[in-house]
């Protein structure tokens, strides 16, 4: 099962930092990636990162804030996420790619988790 699985979510104040994790049996062959949906708003992408962990690529908005990094061994990839603002509150979703090269956009997404809830207060 590929089905990827977040962890980490949860609630922080602005400024503050959280790492989110992402378990994906078989993830370890694709780029995997992050995505989030902010209240009222689409889902968008944040981070992604290749199937061997050499390239990465981020959204305008997180980048210098966000990372992302993997463990192939444990088919686990993370986001670190600091100086966070309440404007990143969003239920973030892990994504597993249909090649190993890069996710860019929702088309290069193969499995989606469920999301977990991030909340950041002012």
């Amino acid at each position: 099962q590929v089905q990827p699985v977040e962890s980490g979510g949860g609630l922080v104040q602005a400024g503050g930092s959280l790492r989110l994790s992402c378990a994906a049996s078989y993830g370890g062959a694709y780029a995997m990636g992050w995505f989030r949906r902010a209240p009222g708003k689409e889902r968008s992408f944040v981070a992604g990162i290749s199937r061997d962990g050499d390239s990465t690529y981020y959204a305008d908005s997180v980048k210098g804030r966000f990372t992302t990094s993997r463990d192939n061994a444990k088919n686990t990839v993370y986001l670190q996420m600091d100086s966070l603002k309440p404007e990143d509150t969003a239920v973030y979703y892990c994504a597993v790619g249909t090649s190993p090269i890069m996710i860019r956009h929702s088309y290069d997404v193969n499995y989606w988790g469920e999301g977990t809830l991030v909340t950041v207060s002012s």
